[in-house]
């Protein structure tokens, strides 16, 4: 229970220093999202308005309380229609604990507020239309990384210092180098432009896409092909380098040894023996680049053109669009910490001597 209690206390602090971060960062950007919001017709009046609306010409001490108020499930607002933290049970919802002649207290899910740019739309709203794109970029480019990568790593450590076990170091080392927006460039036009008529490839394209009548969106398969390749080219490089080195060292103690002299094959002790005590740093590795590609996928989705949260947040920075970017680095705070809190009972499963309660 200490272990449980002690991981839920990191999960709020973690996250109140992110959104204290993103809050203090965002805040001092060159720029008046104001100004953006009415674009060329720019009106005294009406920017007093949007300000107030907006909470521009508050105190920055009072921004950041209502932020950390709209976020936080337990909050208090006044009961003042024209006051910036009135309660709207239209935008807020959640449920009212107790009130006086000014204040309500409500308890809520976090509130993300709306968009300046994109004619007001929650925040909650555009995540649920991005998010699920880019976590299945992110997933696909993960289980291309772990099944490759485990693969060749076992292979590379069969064939131990020949010309395969050189050529996938070589192969990897470049995996690491390489950016992943000129892989992305490099991708895109060799296999979606030079050999298009042999792979049938897009360039750019999104998982869906609208028919050619513009009247419904259809499930585009071959889009992820690229990206998610492209995406997975790093911690496949990563997990070739890891699996290879660990499985070394664990062929190298001393029941793989007891297990030779039982006259097991080299086969039968690798994977029924080494295999499995070789995982624990390669699961690091996957639950650290996993959570890495959900904020990594940016330039790989603005390249591609594929429609998901990395692609928001770029064209949110453009515009200023605030709440979006501040909206969408905090909930890929909330997934790093949630899979590296699962990746712990993950060890704990692949290692007994790992105590997690």
């Amino acid at each position: 229970m200490f272990y449980i209690a002690n991981k839920i206390g990191t999960v709020f602090l973690t996250l109140f220093g992110v959104a204290s971060l993103v809050f203090f960062l965002f805040t001092v950007l060159p720029g008046d999202p104001a100004q953006m919001m009415l674009d060329q017709n720019e009106d005294s009046a009406q920017l007093e308005i949007i300000k107030a609306k907006f909470g521009f010409n508050l105190p920055l001490s009072q921004q950041y309380f209502f932020y950390l108020n709209d976020l936080s499930p337990f909050s208090v607002h006044s009961k003042n229609a024209e006051d910036f933290s009135y309660y709207d049970p239209s935008v807020y919802g959640g449920w009212k604990l107790f009130s006086n002649a000014y204040k309500v207290w409500v308890i809520k899910a976090p509130y993300l507020r709306t968009s300046y740019q994109n004619r007001g739309k929650p925040i909650t709203k555009i995540l649920k239309e991005t998010l699920p794109n880019t976590a299945i970029l992110a997933l696909s480019s993960m289980i291309i990384a772990i099944v490759l990568g485990i693969f060749l790593g076992i292979v590379a450590t069969l064939n131990k210092d020949t010309w395969i076990d050189r050529f996938l170091q070589l192969i990897s080392t470049l995996g690491m180098s390489v950016p992943s927006f000129f892989s992305a460039i490099l991708f895109s036009w060799f296999f979606g432009y030079v050999l298009h008529d042999y792979t049938k490839l897009n360039m750019t394209g999104s998982l869906y896409e609208l028919d050619d009548f513009g009247e419904s969106y259809s499930i585009v398969w071959k889009n992820l092909i690229l990206p998610s390749f492209v995406l997975g080219i790093r911690p496949l490089a990563v997990i070739i380098q890891l699996m290879r080195s660990n499985l070394l060292e664990v062929l190298s103690q001393d029941y793989i040894r007891t297990a030779y002299s039982k006259g097991l094959s080299k086969y039968k002790v690798i994977f029924n023996h080494g295999l499995k005590n070789s995982l624990n740093p390669v699961i690091t590795a996957v639950s650290g680049w996993f959570a890495s590609l959900l904020s990594g996928a940016i330039f790989v989705e603005y390249i591609f053109g594929w429609k998901g949260l990395g692609k928001e947040i770029v064209e949110a920075l453009n515009q200023l669009d605030i709440p979006v970017v501040m909206g969408a680095v905090l909930v890929i705070a909330l997934l790093f910490i949630i899979i590296n809190i699962v990746v712990d009972f993950i060890y704990a499963y692949l290692d007994p001597r790992i105590k997690t309660i």
